[in-house]
């Protein structure tokens, strides 16, 4: 028996539904390590504003001095507030069936809103057929949502600003979160960045210049929790450790076991990750590392991924069903993080 108009609908929102809510949580992590450290410590926000707000403390006008006896003292009023402010963004995917389609497949659909008992077959060849396109549009959403977590919104009107407008290659130049770093009063809110790291053995400045900019995250904020690199960088780095400082190590006993290969790479106890979209992204991304203290940046949702489903439009028989998401990028402290890039 053929389909209803209102079957469709239901078995496609089901089918959606059904996908969000149980697909396994490491088809977006082993390999999209940013959007999955962004979703593994995302907040939520309130969507009556335009913009999700932060409170910034960037001085403390401290009026501190000694004194004797009956010496005056003095009192001042302090203003030690300033505000980011950060666009919250709306996010879509989606696809569309249309009927003809639908009977390529074996699927036959009527506009009667009368119940009808459907054949196994037919079930099945619909349950197929949106499992396919459901899987393709929720891998296609994470692939494009995670790039422009990363970019720095430049791309469209309407993008998120990401880590690359955060986190910058130049952070004297711009406005981010409406204060503009190019201005020397805002020099508390730039980022860390060291660029042109060499990895010529022995004589290489990278192990240096990331020494320092590590010590620049940790007087501003704390020890950085995340480290993520291009391959260009995770070569280099790696590279100059194994010739410069390399060694080889003998067992105890009377087998050895020679192996090559490199299981974690780590600068200061922290995993360095590959990331591969920065390589996907080309220029100088697969060039860069970020130390990232996540203490200092989140995603806010207002909306996480829900699925939609459109009504048909009269003059077109085709049936819609989609995702969308609500939020924004947010930074409560520049200068804890760094951006390093190799010559």
């Amino acid at each position: 028996m053929p389909f209803t108009v209102d079957q469709l609908s239901t078995a496609g929102k089901t089918a959606l539904e059904f996908h969000l809510k149980n697909k396994a949580e490491d088809q977006v992590g082993h390999e999209r390590p940013w959007l999955k450290q962004m979703m593994k410590t995302k907040g939520s926000m309130p969507g009556g504003k335009e913009n999700a707000v932060v409170q910034l403390r960037y001085r403390y006008q401290s009026n501190f001095q000694f004194f004797n006896g009956r010496q005056q003292v003095s009192y001042n009023n302090r203003s030690t507030i300033e505000q980011a402010s950060f666009p919250w963004r709306s996010a879509h995917d989606g696809f569309a069936i249309e009927e003809d389609r639908l009977i390529q497949n074996g699927i036959t659909l009527l506009d009667d809103k009368k119940p009808v008992q459907n054949s196994q077959a037919e079930r099945v060849q619909l349950q197929n057929l949106f499992q396919e396109q459901i899987e393709v549009m929720d891998l296609g959403f994470d692939e494009q949502f995670d790039q422009k977590l990363l970019l720095d919104g430049s791309g469209g009107t309407d993008d998120i600003e990401g880590l690359d407008h955060l986190v910058a290659t130049d952070p004297t130049t711009g406005t981010v979160g409406g204060i503009d770093r190019s201005v020397a009063g805002n020099s508390w809110w730039r980022n860390n960045f060291s660029l042109g790291l060499t990895t010529t053995t022995t004589t290489g400045t990278i192990i240096d210049k990331m020494e320092i900019e590590w010590r620049n995250c940790i007087k501003n904020g704390g020890r950085p929790n995340f480290i993520q690199v291009g391959a260009d960088f995770y070569d280099g780095y790696r590279n100059f450790l194994l010739k410069t400082y390399g060694q080889t190590n003998y067992s105890a006993g009377d087998q050895m076991s020679v192996e090559g290969g490199t299981e974690v790479i780590r600068f200061k106890g922290i995993p360095m990750v590959w990331n591969p979209t920065f390589d996907d992204l080309g220029g100088t991304w697969a060039k860069r590392c970020y130390f990232i203290n996540t203490r200092f940046m989140q995603m806010k949702e207002i909306q996480g991924k829900i699925s939609r489903k459109p009504p048909r439009p009269y003059d077109r028989y085709e049936h819609y069903f989609g995702m969308t998401w609500r939020g924004a990028l947010v930074m409560t402290r520049a200068n804890a993080h760094a951006v390093l890039t190799i010559a």
